[in-house]
């Protein structure tokens, strides 16, 4: 699995232990950013969770894991554009669910609030579990079959909820978009030349020349 870790300036100092985390699993990690406080440009939850919307849309990552100090912004920043299913995990047990029944695709975690002695140990036993059963299985057993469906029922809602990608890409403010391409390694991770789909390859074509 290919995972992108996204930390918002307020957590940067957080970045370490979810790298430390992660480390030695088999996956393919990718610090997006942030790793130091203050660095320029400064991003907020704002820009990661565009970030995140932007690797997981453009298929770069299967998975990103970012948050910030309390785990509610990230995860309502990250929310507002299509091909995202986001939990907020402050647990093991809540990654063992959210794995099982929501089948998401990134979480966000409370970086500052309540992260205080053997956290970096809780960050590790979030990762034993978010990645130790099925994607969407659905649990418990005799509830699979309806969460399965619940599942790809909302999938159907986000697409009809949410205006195609390009055009968010497109007419996004600036405040708001180039924090984010302009990170340093984001340009190099979106990789316009690559792009398959025209409007979408259009449309950063054009964000990236201003």
């Amino acid at each position: 699995m290919k995972i992108a870790v996204l930390n918002e300036t307020s957590a940067a100092d957080k970045n370490a232990d979810i790298l430390a985390a992660l480390d030695g699993r088999g996956h393919e990690v990718i610090n997006a950013g942030m790793v130091k406080t203050g660095a320029q440009p400064e991003l907020t939850y704002i820009h990661t969770g565009l970030i995140s919307a932007i690797l997981l849309n453009l298929k770069r990552v299967d998975f990103v894991v970012g948050g910030c100090g309390t785990g509610q912004g990230y995860l309502n920043s990250v929310m507002q554009y299509p091909g995202v299913v986001c939990g907020h995990i402050l647990n093991s047990l809540d990654a063992w669910l959210f794995t099982q029944i929501n089948g998401g695709n990134c979480i966000s975690l409370m970086l500052n609030q309540g992260y205080g002695w053997a956290a970096d140990v809780n960050l590790s036993f979030i990762f034993d579990r978010v990645f130790s059963v099925e994607s969407g299985c659905g649990y418990p057993a005799h509830r699979q079959a309806s969460q399965r469906q619940s599942r790809e029922t909302l999938e159907k809602i986000s697409e009809l909820a949410h205006r195609p990608f390009a055009g968010i890409v497109a007419t996004l403010p600036d405040d708001v978009i180039n924090p984010a391409i302009e990170y340093p390694g984001i340009e190099e991770l979106i990789d316009v030349d690559s792009i398959e789909d025209a409007d979408l390859k259009a449309a950063f074509q054009e964000r990236m020349k201003s």
